[in-house]
């Protein structure tokens, strides 16, 4: 098979590692992220408390972006703020005009809120910081439709999160529902409760399973990918 191009692409705030086999499917992949980050920019100038709330968001109106309603209806499932499924919505949607330039392999990895299209196996490493629990990764196989993997911590990276995960994994095939998932996920994690406490905050339709790691602790939760050993190195994730 063609060898899998990789580029580092950084929009003010959206910062995303873009894998693909052809050089026009990621030229695809950065013309929407500009197109969805326009959307999204634009509906905020009107409405600021878009973006800062942190519960579910009331449109008012019908012909908001559909950015914005994925945004809006994704987030609403685990009653929180629109904003926990924006990396995620833009992972999709570029994946999304990708494949609509043919692309049968295709992710998209915006800050740990991952997109995926492989139409041949591929690993997804699992990143928790100072963790001792470390160097996991999913074993995907190959599928033609897009699979959502999206990690809230509280510990590692600028997202906000109320809770203490090391990392809150979440896999679904909506990569929108991922996103959103697991912040709420990341939020339910405590400093001390048992971790398959967590999960009832995320037990929804279309929520395919989720991982938690806590210093040094672990809990699997539904049908997940196998897991197997992979170096997972700080250097290997999409950061600015």
């Amino acid at each position: 098979m063609p060898e899998i191009l990789r580029e580092h692409f950084q929009l003010k705030e959206t910062i995303v590692t873009i894998f693909a086999r052809e050089g026009r499917h990621i030229d695809a992949a950065r013309e929407s992220i500009r197109v969805q980050r326009a959307y999204l920019e634009n509906f905020i100038r009107i409405d600021p408390f878009f973006q800062i709330t942190l519960e579910p968001y009331d449109l008012g109106e019908d012909d908001a972006p559909r950015i914005v309603k994925q945004m809006i209806e994704k987030s609403a499932v685990f009653g929180i703020g629109p904003m926990a499924a924006v990396a995620g919505a833009i992972a999709g949607f570029a994946v999304q005009a990708m494949m609509d330039e043919g692309a049968t392999y295709a992710v998209v990895d915006n800050g740990g809120d991952i997109c995926i299209l492989n139409d041949q196996p591929i690993v997804v490493g699992i990143y928790a910081g100072s963790s001792p629990i470390r160097d996991l990764a999913f074993q995907l196989a190959a599928r033609d439709k897009p699979l959502g993997i999206c990690t809230s911590s509280g510990t590692v990276g600028p997202s906000i999160s109320f809770g203490c995960a090391d990392a809150a994994a979440v896999i679904a095939q909506d990569v929108a529902l991922a996103d959103a998932a697991a912040t709420a996920l990341g939020n339910a994690v405590t400093a001390e409760g048992p971790l398959q406490e967590c999960f009832p905050a995320i037990d929804q339709p279309g929520i395919d399973g989720a991982l938690v790691i806590r210093g040094e602790r672990m809990a699997l939760w539904k049908e997940l990918p196998p897991l197997r050993r992979a170096r997972v190195g700080a250097e290997r994730i999409t950061k600015g």
